[in-house]
């Protein structure tokens, strides 16, 4: 018989032994047992008391010597509806624990700069916001070039529905030069204010942050982007955002 469905069932190799080598025997001491079996004697006890707390061995005591006999296969359906639960409720502690671990993992890591090399890496770059932002949250962008291939029009659409199905906002400073249709496009998402920057410099680079994030891109056939981790610099860009923010007008 293939036993393998009891080891996936949560019962070790030797368990597995026991249990069956019980069913054979009847009600049983432990000499017959370790010599159906084939484990250990050393490890017998061990693991009758396993099995007894999983609800598939009982005993009785008769003349001072315990007698072990292996509980009704169906208790292998009980026992499994209790891992179902127990592993629910593992699930449900460590859905409500991951908030407090990723805090601790972000403070274990204070500082720490990432490069992404290409669109897709840009992609993930700009990403990261859905691991970091929460609901009613946001995040700006300055210096968005003017004019941008349109593989990226096709993505920041896609990625504005996507934005705001998760319930975060975003200010927009596109390049002065910027098509007014694209800001139009832009602003007729909820939640996202684009305005034109209040100066004429035309940069090959756009930053983004949010949070304790800085984001520098550099637009090329093989553009980069560079992710830096650190509160200090991300509160910088934050200020030099606001000061054109501030001077800008809404289209």
């Amino acid at each position: 018989m293939d036993l393998s469905a009891l080891r996936e069932a949560g019962l070790t190799e030797g368990e597995t032994k026991v249990y069956c080598a019980l069913l054979e025997l009847g009600v049983s001491t432990t000499g017959p047992i370790v010599e159906k079996s084939g484990v250990a004697r050393c490890i017998i006890y061990q693991i009758l008391d396993k099995l007894a707390k999983k609800g598939l061995v009982t005993y009785i005591i008769k003349e001072k010597t315990k007698q072990y006999q292996a509980a009704s296969p169906k208790n292998l359906l009980d026992y499994l509806a209790r891992r179902k639960e127990e592993f629910e409720e593992s699930n449900r502690k460590i859905e409500d624990m991951i908030p407090k671990l990723l805090a601790m993992q972000h403070a274990a890591r204070p500082s720490e700069a990432r490069i992404y090399m290409g669109f897709r890496g840009m992609i993930s770059a700009h990403e990261n916001i859905y691991q970091k932002l929460a609901k009613g949250e946001e995040y700006f962008f300055l210096g968005i070039p003017a004019e941008q291939e349109k593989q990226y029009h096709a993505y920041w659409k896609s990625d504005h529905a996507k934005r705001v199905k998760a319930g975060i906002s975003c200010r927009l400073l596109f390049n002065a030069n910027t098509s007014l249709s694209v800001l139009k496009n832009r602003n007729a998402y909820p939640n996202c204010d684009a305005r034109l920057m209040p100066t004429d410099i035309d940069a090959p680079a756009w930053f983004m942050g949010y949070k304790d994030v800085a984001v520098i891109g550099l637009q090329s056939q093989n553009p980069i982007t560079i992710e830096i981790t650190n509160q200090e610099i991300a509160s910088w860009f934050k200020a030099y955002f606001e000061e054109f923010w501030r001077r800008s007008q809404k289209p």
